[in-house]
């Protein structure tokens, strides 16, 4: 199972990202998927998790208002876009897929660096 993730990159403060997140080497069929996020020096963090089945959402709070999660099951990937950026969301942001059976598969991550 592979998980890639992409899209991260400098933006101002302010500015907004699409992080996109895929899944292949295997076949889902019910599973969630999360985004978390590690700054330097602090622990890694969850962002927001969506249900493959019922699409149910749910952010951390010190991002709820300005991402939003989203899925494309057909493709077995996950979307996180990120509005009104601020420096304090500067971090790798890694992709987490978890299935029915306890299976838990992580991308390397991809840098989002909100600098002016």
């Amino acid at each position: 199972v592979r998980i890639v993730e992409s899209g991260g990159g400098l933006v101002q403060p302010g500015g907004s990202l699409r992080l996109s997140c895929v899944a292949s080497g295997s076949t889902f069929s019910n599973y969630v998927m999360s985004w978390y996020r590690q700054a330097p020096g602090k622990e890694r963090e969850w962002v927001a998790v969506i249900s493959s089945t019922t699409g149910s959402r749910n952010y951390a709070d010190s991002v709820k208002g300005r991402f939003t999660i989203s899925k494309d099951n057909a493709k077995t990937s996950v979307y996180l876009q990120m509005n009104s950026l601020k420096p304090e969301d500067t971090a790798v942001y890694y992709c987490n897929l978890v299935t029915t059976t306890r299976n838990d598969y992580w991308g390397q991550g991809t840098q989002v660096t909100v600098s002016s």
